[in-house]
């Protein structure tokens, strides 16, 4: 079993990267998407990913249990890709579909906590290879309003926790994958 973080920007090539590792893999490839179509635009990305995969793929949409999941599709012969992080992220920040201040401390929701211990704890018992991807969003300056820096730092450290688990990090900047860890 091997489990595999893939990090980069938006547009990097991280997701092309990741499929590519689960082709090469010659396993079945349980693709969970954690997206969820809000609007117009971001309906037209997730078309665009699914047109992108190749049909034989099992495609499992699980925007907030995310460690359920990689519990439940556990195999030696799979390779679960998990894409990705950040939206699960997003998704958990705003499962409880609380206001948030523009300044001021933030109260994050009892699930928010709850499942990323769920996932933490599912990367080290699931069977399968997985490759996890993930935006690193680290390398801006830092964002205007309390919601948007509170999502920054939950980022970090749930990119951090992930790749301690992991065996591999990989680090995509245009297309090109530079190893971090293994």
């Amino acid at each position: 079993m091997t489990r595999t973080l893939v990090l980069g920007g938006a547009r990097s090539g991280k997701s092309a990267y990741a499929e590519r590792l689960a082709i090469e893999s010659g396993k079945e490839v349980v693709y969970i998407a954690t997206a969820t179509a809000g609007d117009v635009e971001m309906a037209a990305r997730i078309a665009h990913h699914q047109g992108s995969r190749p049909g034989e793929w099992t495609t499992v949409e699980e925007p907030l249990a995310l460690g359920n999941q990689l519990l439940r599709w556990s195999s030696p012969e799979r390779l679960i890709l998990v894409d990705c992080l950040t939206l699960w992220l997003s998704n958990l920040l705003f499962s409880s579909g609380q206001e948030y201040p523009d300044v001021g401390e933030i109260t994050l929701p009892a699930l928010f906590h709850e499942q990323q211990d769920m996932l933490a704890s599912a990367l080290t018992k699931c069977s399968s290879d997985i490759v996890l991807v993930s935006n690193e969003v680290g390398l801006g300056i830092m964002p205007f309003g309390a919601i948007s820096r509170c999502f920054l730092d939950e980022q970090g450290r749930l990119n951090q926790s992930v790749a301690a688990i992991c065996d591999r990090a990989v680090f995509v900047a245009a297309g090109l994958p530079l190893v971090l860890k293994g």
